[in-house]
Protein backbone atom coordinates (compact mmCIF):
# COMPACT_ATOMS: atom_id res chain seq x y z
CA UNK A 1 0.00 0.00 0.00
CA UNK A 2 2.80 2.11 0.71
CA UNK A 3 4.34 2.02 -2.59
CA UNK A 4 1.10 3.02 -4.18
CA UNK A 5 1.00 5.10 -2.54
CA UNK A 6 4.31 6.20 -3.66
CA UNK A 7 3.67 6.29 -6.87
CA UNK A 8 0.52 8.20 -6.72
CA UNK A 9 2.46 10.94 -5.22
CA UNK A 10 5.32 10.37 -7.48
CA UNK A 11 2.89 10.87 -10.51
CA UNK A 12 1.46 14.59 -8.71
CA UNK A 13 5.12 16.11 -10.19
CA UNK A 14 3.26 16.58 -13.86
CA UNK A 15 -0.19 17.23 -11.86
CA UNK A 16 -2.15 18.86 -14.81
CA UNK A 17 -2.01 15.93 -16.93
CA UNK A 18 -2.82 13.71 -13.95
CA UNK A 19 -5.64 15.60 -12.38
CA UNK A 20 -7.09 17.59 -15.70
CA UNK A 21 -9.97 15.42 -15.96
CA UNK A 22 -11.07 13.58 -18.91
CA UNK A 23 -14.64 14.10 -20.55
CA UNK A 24 -17.21 11.67 -19.63
CA UNK A 25 -18.29 9.81 -22.22
CA UNK A 26 -22.40 9.35 -21.33
CA UNK A 27 -22.98 12.72 -20.44
CA UNK A 28 -20.27 15.09 -22.51
CA UNK A 29 -19.06 13.39 -25.59
CA UNK A 30 -22.57 11.16 -26.43
CA UNK A 31 -24.55 13.95 -26.63
CA UNK A 32 -22.13 15.67 -29.49
CA UNK A 33 -21.59 12.52 -31.82
CA UNK A 34 -25.99 11.68 -31.04
CA UNK A 35 -26.63 16.21 -32.05
CA UNK A 36 -23.72 16.44 -34.72
CA UNK A 37 -22.58 13.10 -36.14
CA UNK A 38 -25.19 9.80 -36.32
CA UNK A 39 -27.69 11.67 -38.83
CA UNK A 40 -25.09 11.09 -41.59
CA UNK A 41 -22.64 8.64 -40.06
CA UNK A 42 -25.24 5.88 -38.45
CA UNK A 43 -27.97 2.88 -38.92
CA UNK A 44 -29.87 4.41 -41.53
CA UNK A 45 -26.93 6.65 -43.83
CA UNK A 46 -23.28 6.20 -44.01
CA UNK A 47 -21.78 9.34 -45.89
CA UNK A 48 -17.88 8.14 -46.81
CA UNK A 49 -18.96 4.64 -45.43
CA UNK A 50 -18.39 6.05 -41.90
CA UNK A 51 -20.29 5.32 -39.20
CA UNK A 52 -19.54 6.72 -35.79
CA UNK A 53 -22.90 5.28 -33.86
CA UNK A 54 -20.70 2.54 -32.08
CA UNK A 55 -17.78 1.93 -30.63
CA UNK A 56 -16.24 -0.63 -33.48
CA UNK A 57 -17.50 1.82 -36.59
CA UNK A 58 -16.19 4.66 -35.15
CA UNK A 59 -12.75 3.74 -34.16
CA UNK A 60 -12.50 1.60 -37.86
CA UNK A 61 -13.44 4.23 -40.03
CA UNK A 62 -14.93 4.95 -43.90
CA UNK A 63 -13.92 5.24 -46.94
CA UNK A 64 -10.76 7.92 -46.30
CA UNK A 65 -8.99 4.75 -45.15
CA UNK A 66 -7.75 6.40 -42.09
CA UNK A 67 -9.40 5.15 -38.65
CA UNK A 68 -12.09 7.53 -37.27
CA UNK A 69 -11.37 7.44 -33.95
CA UNK A 70 -7.43 6.84 -32.83
CA UNK A 71 -7.26 6.60 -28.63
CA UNK A 72 -4.94 8.81 -27.45
CA UNK A 73 -3.96 10.45 -30.80
CA UNK A 74 -6.47 13.19 -31.77
CA UNK A 75 -4.62 14.23 -34.23
CA UNK A 76 -4.05 10.93 -36.22
CA UNK A 77 -8.06 10.65 -35.90
CA UNK A 78 -10.02 11.39 -38.95
CA UNK A 79 -12.97 12.55 -36.65
CA UNK A 80 -11.42 15.73 -35.79
CA UNK A 81 -9.77 16.16 -38.91
CA UNK A 82 -12.76 16.72 -40.71
CA UNK A 83 -14.93 18.82 -37.92
CA UNK A 84 -11.51 21.04 -38.18
CA UNK A 85 -11.72 21.51 -42.01
CA UNK A 86 -13.11 24.74 -43.34
CA UNK A 87 -16.59 25.16 -43.86
CA UNK A 88 -16.46 24.90 -47.80
CA UNK A 89 -14.67 21.46 -47.72
CA UNK A 90 -16.11 18.88 -49.12
CA UNK A 91 -14.94 16.59 -46.41
CA UNK A 92 -15.91 18.52 -43.29
CA UNK A 93 -18.34 17.41 -40.58
CA UNK A 94 -21.30 18.42 -40.12
CA UNK A 95 -21.62 19.07 -43.95
CA UNK A 96 -24.63 21.49 -43.18
CA UNK A 97 -26.13 23.83 -40.56
CA UNK A 98 -23.41 25.00 -37.62
CA UNK A 99 -19.99 23.96 -37.74
CA UNK A 100 -19.03 22.47 -34.16
CA UNK A 101 -18.43 24.75 -31.24
CA UNK A 102 -14.70 25.15 -30.33
CA UNK A 103 -15.81 24.14 -26.94
CA UNK A 104 -17.28 20.63 -28.80
CA UNK A 105 -14.12 20.23 -30.77
CA UNK A 106 -12.09 20.72 -27.61
CA UNK A 107 -13.90 18.14 -25.40
CA UNK A 108 -13.84 15.66 -28.62
CA UNK A 109 -9.89 15.98 -29.05
CA UNK A 110 -9.58 15.59 -24.93
CA UNK A 111 -11.91 12.82 -24.44
CA UNK A 112 -9.59 10.62 -27.64
CA UNK A 113 -6.40 12.26 -25.91
CA UNK A 114 -7.41 10.84 -22.73
CA UNK A 115 -7.96 6.82 -24.19
CA UNK A 116 -11.42 7.37 -26.02
CA UNK A 117 -12.76 5.36 -23.19
CA UNK A 118 -16.22 4.21 -24.98
CA UNK A 119 -18.34 2.36 -22.37
CA UNK A 120 -19.13 -1.49 -24.46
CA UNK A 121 -22.05 -1.78 -25.58
CA UNK A 122 -23.48 1.78 -25.91
CA UNK A 123 -24.40 2.80 -29.61
CA UNK A 124 -25.46 5.82 -30.03
CA UNK A 125 -29.08 7.08 -32.83
CA UNK A 126 -31.21 10.46 -33.09
CA UNK A 127 -33.99 9.04 -30.44
CA UNK A 128 -33.17 5.25 -29.24
CA UNK A 129 -30.77 5.61 -26.96
CA UNK A 130 -32.02 4.32 -23.34
CA UNK A 131 -32.42 7.40 -20.81
CA UNK A 132 -29.99 5.99 -18.16
CA UNK A 133 -27.33 6.40 -20.81
CA UNK A 134 -28.05 9.65 -22.29
CA UNK A 135 -29.72 11.75 -19.21
CA UNK A 136 -27.01 13.71 -17.51
CA UNK A 137 -26.54 12.96 -13.46
CA UNK A 138 -26.52 16.86 -13.14
CA UNK A 139 -26.95 20.02 -14.61
CA UNK A 140 -23.73 21.24 -16.48
CA UNK A 141 -21.51 24.24 -15.92
CA UNK A 142 -21.77 26.85 -18.51
CA UNK A 143 -19.69 26.67 -21.11
CA UNK A 144 -17.62 29.77 -22.15
CA UNK A 145 -18.08 31.78 -25.13
CA UNK A 146 -15.16 33.25 -26.84
CA UNK A 147 -15.11 36.08 -29.40
CA UNK A 148 -16.00 34.94 -33.06
CA UNK A 149 -14.01 37.88 -34.18
CA UNK A 150 -11.11 37.31 -32.18
CA UNK A 151 -7.81 39.18 -33.79
CA UNK A 152 -3.96 39.27 -32.23
CA UNK A 153 -2.86 42.79 -31.57
CA UNK A 154 -0.11 44.41 -32.89
CA UNK A 155 1.86 43.25 -29.86
CA UNK A 156 1.42 40.21 -29.51
CA UNK A 157 3.78 38.43 -32.16
CA UNK A 158 6.75 40.23 -30.77
CA UNK A 159 5.52 38.88 -27.40
CA UNK A 160 5.60 35.44 -28.61
CA UNK A 161 9.02 35.88 -29.78
CA UNK A 162 10.46 37.00 -26.86
CA UNK A 163 8.75 34.40 -24.52
CA UNK A 164 10.09 31.96 -27.74
CA UNK A 165 14.08 33.78 -26.95
CA UNK A 166 13.43 32.31 -23.54
CA UNK A 167 12.20 28.88 -24.20
CA UNK A 168 8.10 28.96 -23.72
CA UNK A 169 6.59 28.22 -26.97
CA UNK A 170 3.24 29.66 -27.91
CA UNK A 171 1.62 27.29 -29.28
CA UNK A 172 -2.04 27.35 -31.33
CA UNK A 173 -4.27 25.04 -29.97
CA UNK A 174 -5.81 23.69 -33.18
CA UNK A 175 -5.57 24.34 -36.84
CA UNK A 176 -7.62 27.07 -38.06
CA UNK A 177 -8.34 28.99 -34.91
CA UNK A 178 -6.73 31.85 -32.91
CA UNK A 179 -6.86 30.18 -29.76
CA UNK A 180 -3.47 29.68 -27.85
CA UNK A 181 -1.31 28.05 -25.10
CA UNK A 182 1.68 28.52 -22.99
CA UNK A 183 3.46 25.88 -20.64
CA UNK A 184 5.80 27.65 -18.67
CA UNK A 185 5.86 24.31 -16.04
CA UNK A 186 8.79 22.57 -18.57
CA UNK A 187 10.98 25.64 -17.90
CA UNK A 188 10.52 25.05 -13.99
CA UNK A 189 12.38 27.51 -11.62
CA UNK A 190 13.93 29.45 -14.61
CA UNK A 191 10.84 31.31 -14.71
CA UNK A 192 10.25 34.17 -12.92
CA UNK A 193 8.27 37.16 -13.08
CA UNK A 194 10.56 38.81 -15.25
CA UNK A 195 10.18 36.04 -17.89
CA UNK A 196 6.22 35.55 -17.39
CA UNK A 197 5.93 39.67 -18.11
CA UNK A 198 5.35 39.19 -22.22
CA UNK A 199 2.45 37.25 -21.47
CA UNK A 200 0.04 40.58 -20.81
CA UNK A 201 0.32 41.24 -24.56
CA UNK A 202 -0.74 37.69 -25.65
CA UNK A 203 -4.43 38.24 -25.59
CA UNK A 204 -5.05 34.91 -27.78
CA UNK A 205 -4.12 32.43 -24.69
CA UNK A 206 -6.88 30.11 -23.34
CA UNK A 207 -4.28 27.96 -21.32
CA UNK A 208 -1.54 28.92 -19.06
CA UNK A 209 0.53 26.41 -17.47
CA UNK A 210 3.32 28.31 -14.59
CA UNK A 211 3.54 24.95 -12.14
CA UNK A 212 6.50 24.76 -10.38
CA UNK A 213 7.48 27.76 -11.63
CA UNK A 214 9.05 31.02 -9.29
CA UNK A 215 5.73 33.34 -10.50
CA UNK A 216 4.65 35.48 -7.60
CA UNK A 217 2.04 37.17 -7.14
CA UNK A 218 3.33 40.10 -8.41
CA UNK A 219 3.43 38.58 -11.51
CA UNK A 220 0.00 37.24 -11.95
CA UNK A 221 -0.78 40.85 -12.90
CA UNK A 222 -0.48 39.82 -16.10
CA UNK A 223 -4.14 37.59 -15.98
CA UNK A 224 -5.91 41.31 -16.05
CA UNK A 225 -4.86 41.36 -19.83
CA UNK A 226 -6.41 37.87 -20.53
CA UNK A 227 -9.78 37.77 -20.67
CA UNK A 228 -10.29 34.66 -22.50
CA UNK A 229 -7.89 32.76 -20.47
CA UNK A 230 -9.96 29.06 -19.07
CA UNK A 231 -7.15 26.92 -18.01
CA UNK A 232 -4.71 28.31 -15.03
CA UNK A 233 -2.20 26.21 -13.09
CA UNK A 234 -0.33 27.69 -10.28
CA UNK A 235 0.45 24.07 -8.74
CA UNK A 236 3.60 24.22 -6.55
CA UNK A 237 4.18 27.83 -6.87
CA UNK A 238 4.73 30.42 -4.32
CA UNK A 239 1.21 32.35 -5.04
CA UNK A 240 -1.32 33.13 -2.10
CA UNK A 241 -4.42 34.66 -2.04
CA UNK A 242 -3.35 37.96 -3.31
CA UNK A 243 -2.04 36.38 -6.52
CA UNK A 244 -5.68 34.67 -6.89
CA UNK A 245 -7.23 37.94 -6.68
CA UNK A 246 -6.25 38.35 -10.33
CA UNK A 247 -8.47 35.84 -10.90
CA UNK A 248 -11.30 37.11 -10.46
CA UNK A 249 -10.87 39.52 -13.98
CA UNK A 250 -10.78 35.75 -16.15
CA UNK A 251 -14.21 35.74 -17.25
CA UNK A 252 -14.02 32.45 -19.04
CA UNK A 253 -12.34 30.50 -16.43
CA UNK A 254 -12.82 26.89 -16.23
CA UNK A 255 -10.14 24.78 -14.64
CA UNK A 256 -7.85 26.44 -11.86
CA UNK A 257 -5.13 24.48 -10.27
CA UNK A 258 -3.57 25.51 -6.83
CA UNK A 259 -2.58 22.45 -5.35
CA UNK A 260 0.58 23.08 -3.23
CA UNK A 261 0.04 26.61 -2.50
CA UNK A 262 -0.29 28.94 0.57
CA UNK A 263 -3.86 29.87 -0.08
CA UNK A 264 -6.70 29.66 2.54
CA UNK A 265 -10.20 30.31 2.68
CA UNK A 266 -9.97 34.18 1.46
CA UNK A 267 -9.69 33.20 -1.71
CA UNK A 268 -13.16 32.02 -2.05
CA UNK A 269 -14.70 35.55 -2.63
CA UNK A 270 -12.37 36.20 -5.47
CA UNK A 271 -14.04 32.96 -7.45
CA UNK A 272 -17.49 32.83 -6.61
CA UNK A 273 -18.63 34.69 -9.90
CA UNK A 274 -16.91 32.37 -11.83
CA UNK A 275 -20.05 30.82 -13.82
CA UNK A 276 -17.78 28.83 -15.71
CA UNK A 277 -15.40 27.16 -13.72
CA UNK A 278 -15.57 23.37 -13.26
CA UNK A 279 -12.61 22.43 -11.75
CA UNK A 280 -10.75 23.49 -8.85
CA UNK A 281 -7.54 21.85 -7.56
CA UNK A 282 -6.70 22.38 -3.65
CA UNK A 283 -4.45 19.61 -2.32
CA UNK A 284 -1.81 20.54 0.05
CA UNK A 285 -3.74 23.82 0.51
CA UNK A 286 -5.03 25.92 3.90
CA UNK A 287 -8.30 25.83 2.38
CA UNK A 288 -10.83 24.94 4.99
CA UNK A 289 -13.12 22.00 5.12
CA UNK A 290 -15.82 24.73 5.74
CA UNK A 291 -14.26 27.01 3.35
CA UNK A 292 -14.60 24.80 0.49
CA UNK A 293 -18.29 24.18 1.63
CA UNK A 294 -18.65 28.00 1.92
CA UNK A 295 -17.68 28.39 -2.14
CA UNK A 296 -19.48 24.79 -2.93
CA UNK A 297 -22.25 26.60 -1.81
CA UNK A 298 -21.79 29.41 -4.20
CA UNK A 299 -20.90 27.40 -7.53
CA UNK A 300 -22.57 23.71 -6.60
CA UNK A 301 -21.54 22.13 -9.95
CA UNK A 302 -18.31 22.87 -9.51
CA UNK A 303 -15.66 19.71 -8.95
CA UNK A 304 -13.59 20.84 -5.91
CA UNK A 305 -10.33 18.20 -5.45
CA UNK A 306 -9.16 18.44 -2.00
CA UNK A 307 -7.11 15.26 -2.26
CA UNK A 308 -9.71 13.01 0.04
CA UNK A 309 -9.10 10.27 -2.88
CA UNK A 310 -5.32 9.94 -1.01
CA UNK A 311 -7.01 9.37 2.39
CA UNK A 312 -8.51 6.96 1.02
CA UNK A 313 -5.72 5.32 -0.77
CA UNK A 314 -3.50 5.18 2.16
CA UNK A 315 -5.87 3.97 4.84
CA UNK A 316 -6.87 1.15 2.04
CA UNK A 317 -10.83 2.47 2.67
CA UNK A 318 -13.12 0.73 0.28
CA UNK A 319 -14.28 3.26 -2.97
CA UNK A 320 -17.48 5.83 -2.21
CA UNK A 321 -19.35 7.85 -4.19
CA UNK A 322 -19.30 10.75 -1.47
CA UNK A 323 -18.17 14.09 -2.52
CA UNK A 324 -14.42 15.12 -1.52
CA UNK A 325 -16.08 17.67 0.87
CA UNK A 326 -17.98 14.92 3.25
CA UNK A 327 -14.87 12.97 2.99
CA UNK A 328 -12.39 15.57 4.24
CA UNK A 329 -15.16 16.73 7.10
CA UNK A 330 -14.67 13.29 8.64
CA UNK A 331 -11.12 13.39 8.82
Amino acid sequence: MKQTLGLFLAGLTSLPLVLNAEPDFTKEILPILRDNCVKCHGSEKQKGKMRLDSKADAFKGGKSGMAGIVAGKPDESDMIRRVLLPKDDDDTMPPEGDRLSEAAVKLLKEWIAAGAKWPDGVTIGTGEVPAAVTAPLRPKVPEPVLPKDFKPGPAEAAAIATLAKAGVNVRPLAQNIPWTEANFRLMGTNITDAQLAPVKDVASLVELRLGNTRVTDAGLAVLDSLPNLQVLSLELTAVTDAGVAHVKNLPNLTYLNLYGTAVTDAMIEHLRNKKHLRSLYLWQTKVTPEGVKKLQASLPLLDINTGAQLAMISTNAPSTNAPAVKKEEKK
